[in-house]
């Protein structure tokens, strides 16, 4: 079991300058005409001022590992992006459980979620892991036993992890990682754009650093 979940990199389109060249199209005019301070100054702008339009013109595709709970919080962003996940109607190669460090109090408003206080009884991550080993045991003797893939993954728990490969527009997943950087978004789930937050922005840093500035 684990707690970690990552985030790889697999394709890249584009540069900052791909962000200045749809803007200034408009005008017939390129980045290369530019310096690159009034290029970022242009790019500043657009995000400040709301253009997201030249910010689509890019594409990054990722591929995630992280527990189904994560991944289908993660899959209701839908606008701009593409994503295509492992299925264990085929796969039964041996799966990886998701274990937390602790496990974190509900907070008083439940809109919150969880409190950042953890659940003062060890006993709690003990039977959390050995539910999570039963029900991971099962599934191997079920698939032991002849029982389909489609039928026998019902057993496995949220918690256990999947991989999917995530495509989609800078503005796009920069639309993500605001809305699940919130004060209000699950940790795990943050952890996961926080990955990808970092990878934006080593690909598109001036155009990176804009956004995040305004959201």
């Amino acid at each position: 079991m684990t707690s970690d979940s990552t985030v790889t990199l697999l394709d890249v389109m584009g540069t900052d300058e791909t962000i200045v060249d749809a803007a200034r199209v408009s005008f017939y005019k390129q980045a290369a005409q530019y310096t690159p301070e009034q290029n970022k100054k242009l790019i500043n702008f657009l995000a400040r001022e709301g253009h997201w339009s030249p910010f689509a013109h890019t594409c990054m595709s990722f591929r995630v590992e992280a527990p189904i709970f994560v991944a289908r919080q993660l899959g209701k962003h839908q606008v701009g992006l593409s994503w295509n996940e492992v299925s264990r109607r085929y796969v039964t190669v041996e799966p990886n459980a998701w274990s937390p460090k602790f496990l974190r109090k509900a907070a008083e408003n439940v809109k919150q979620g969880s409190a950042e206080e953890a659940v003062d009884n060890e006993r709690s991550i003990v039977d959390f892991n050995y539910a999570v080993g039963v029900a991971m045991r099962t599934y191997a003797g079920l698939l032991r036993d002849g029982v389909c893939p489609e039928q026998a993954r019902a057993v496995l728990p949220q918690g256990m992890f999947t991989e999917w490969v995530w495509t989609g527009s800078l503005y796009a997943f920069h639309r993500v990682f605001t809305q699940r950087t919130s004060p209000h978004a699950q940790r795990e789930t943050k952890e996961i754009v926080m990955q990808i937050g970092k990878l934006c922005d080593a690909c598109f840093p001036h155009s990176w650093e804009a956004l995040t500035a305004v959201q």
